[in-house]
């Protein structure tokens, strides 16, 4: 599956080459390929690279989250251009009740551009995941930019909102048996057995 964040949050059109991200169907879990233009703003985060950072989403960062729309549990996966990583586990809108698990990731950066590749556990996805959205974020101070790949629509924008990237109801049907094939179901979680 491929999916590029062509809008920001607010459905206005991104003005550079649209972040794109692949998911890929393994054994031990979902492949998530990113490449994004690397705008180097802000800085690194100062923490070590293949380690999960919190707070990473105050930096540039890409992220994607995988939702069970019928119970609202949600998985969060950040990744940082400069290696750094956080993994959050949602049980309802905007709480977490497990964070910063480990996390297999790499990332090159080459002539403005940057490519990761993570391979997300099953076991960190809730059951019967069928619901998705992904973000990207760059800049700093005013120049601070929110993308979305199922943005907020203009027609729904109120004055003064402000980007927020646990609505639900924006997220977006994810068949994930549809990497699998005809057969596959997702594999149980033992984390999420709760």
């Amino acid at each position: 599956m491929e999916f590029k964040i062509e809008h920001e949050w607010n459905s206005v059109t991104v003005s550079h080459e649209p972040v794109t991200i692949w998911l890929k169907n393994q054994d031990d879990g979902l492949r998530m390929d990113v490449r994004a233009p690397f705008f180097n703003d802000p800085p690194a985060p100062p923490g070590p690279s293949g380690q999960p950072f919190p707070g990473l989403w105050d930096y540039e960062v890409v992220e994607a989250f995988f939702l069970n729309g019928q119970t609202g549990q949600y998985l969060e996966v950040e990744i940082c251009p400069h290696g750094q990583h956080l993994v959050l586990l949602l049980s309802q809108r905007r709480h977490i009740w497990k964070e910063s698990l480990p996390l297999s990731l790499q990332v090159t950066r080459t002539d403005g551009v940057w490519e990761g590749s993570a391979l997300l556990p099953w076991d960190y996805f809730p059951p019967s995941v069928d619901r998705f959205n992904a973000y990207a974020i760059h800049g700093s101070g005013e120049k601070r930019t929110y993308e979305s790949l199922y943005p907020v629509p203009e027609n729904e924008l109120q004055e003064g909102q402000q980007p927020d990237f646990h609505r639900l109801e924006y997220f977006r049907p994810l068949n994930l048996s549809s990497l699998g094939g005809e057969k596959w179901k997702q594999p149980k979680s033992s984390l999420w057995d709760i």
